[in-house]
């Protein structure tokens, strides 16, 4: 399983001149090569070196490993291009977002990420330094900090390619780690139901609710500050945006990751599956008043069913993607689906039975059997894939399970 390490480099004010000036010889080779790929329609990697590996060395001074990255960067961008185009992640064809992305060639920022390999990059783990190639030479004894746990990761699983980025002022390396999977457990006693939901940013089927009012009065805070900074758009309004903007979505990582982790934790202890809702397209089949559309959109729940699922599958939990249809209005007692039955948000009444429970928790258990009967009917364990369709909007027609998905995460 591949995974992302992120250590911070601690370079001296000369090293750290030299990776700059390296960062944008490197994006400014590649928005050249862009742009040729565009007007040449050339956009695999030997077909474009032929048009542009001569031109890319001399004129940049870029060693032969660093210009067939940059030109293997330029390809896979405008790979990335084409599938998000295919799976409409632009809109359709007409939009002003599809237009804008085939119109013109992709362009890379300045101090955008650059990826070196083992040519160009060499680690001495015990000591915490790095031999990085750079424009003006190669830069030895580069001091790097990361924590007991990552340390231990590079040490034992680091593999491929490393990529150099730049951000707020700071150096970083993430590093590539294939890090063995666990046995999968295929003798699951019963599963752990997650809910996911807005006020409640995760609750189980055994009660725990992770992430709840308190997270949301400080998410309530920020929004209003953000709301006032944009009303005033000074220069120092928009630079407090962007400081904002990262930290909270530093903190949403964190939240998420600490959630996952928990709930990996307690299913693994237990001998316990996972159940978590297939979310695929939930935003274009909600309709939701303009109120409503910043509180629905501001929390990362694409990102927490990555965490939940790329550390099962390290630990070797099985994961099981369910229907979250009417699991709300579902008693889970006596199986009546009923509107009525959902008095609050917080509220659950069974008009025919009489159960009365808290609705995340009901809803989650109801998950939870959706998920252990999939298991026991032998749904084969496979990981969710991409709709191929249209994109948003579009609705899967049947549950999948899985062990787990392929994860790019730098935390672990």
């Amino acid at each position: 399983m591949k995974l992302m390490v992120q250590v911070k480099l601690l370079p001296t004010p000369v090293q750290a001149a030299a990776l700059e000036a390296t960062l944008r010889a490197c994006n400014e080779a590649a928005t050249w090569a862009s742009e040729v790929a565009f007007e040449k329609d050339v956009k695999r990697n030997f077909a474009l070196r032929e048009h542009t590996y001569t031109e890319i060395k001399a004129r940049w001074n870029l060693g032969a490993q660093a210009a067939q990255h940059v030109i293997k960067k330029v390809c896979d961008a405008y790979g990335t291009l084409t599938a998000n185009l295919r799976a409409g992640n632009l809109g359709g064809p007409g939009s002003k977002r599809y237009r804008r992305a085939v119109e013109k060639p992709v362009a890379f920022r300045p101090q955008g990420a650059q990826p070196y390999d083992d040519r160009m990059l060499s680690w001495q783990t015990g000591r915490r330094r790095v031999s990085i190639w750079t424009t003006a030479g190669r830069l030895k004894d580069v001091a790097f900090t990361a924590s007991p746990e990552q340390m231990a990761t590079l040490a034992r699983y680091r593999r491929g390619e490393s990529d150099l980025l730049r951000r707020d002022g700071m150096w970083f390396l993430n590093a590539t780690c294939d890090v063995p999977e666990a046995p999968p457990n295929t003798a699951a006693v019963d599963f752990l139901g997650i809910d996911l939901g807005i006020v409640n940013i995760a609750t189980t089927s055994d009660g725990e609710i992770m992430a709840g009012r308190e997270l949301n009065r400080i998410r309530t805070r920020e929004r209003t500050l953000r709301t006032k900074l944009q009303r005033k758009n000074t220069p120092s309004a928009r630079r407090r945006l962007r400081k904002r903007r990262r930290k909270e979505a530093r903190r949403a990582k964190d939240i998420n990751h600490k959630i996952a982790k928990r709930v990996v934790a307690e299913a693994e202890r237990t001998g316990r599956g996972i159940a978590l809702e297939e979310l695929t397209g939930i935003r274009g089949r909600v309709r939701l008043r303009k109120p409503q559309r910043a509180t629905h959109s501001s929390w990362a729940f694409a990102q927490l069913g990555q965490f939940i699922a790329y550390k099962a599958r390290r630990a070797g939990v099985p994961v099981v993607y369910v229907d979250p249809a009417y699991t709300s209005r579902t008693c889970a007692e006596c199986g009546r689906m009923d509107r009525a039955n959902r008095v609050s948000q917080a509220r659950f009444a069974c008009r025919s039975c009489g159960f009365v429970d808290h609705a995340d928790r009901n809803s989650s258990r109801n998950i939870r059997a959706r998920a252990w009967e999939l298991w026991r009917r032998g749904a084969e364990s496979t990981a969710p894939v991409p709709l191929p369709g249209p994109g948003r909007g579009t609705r899967r027609k049947r549950s999948t399970t899985a062990s787990g998905a392929r994860s790019a995460s730098p935390g672990l």
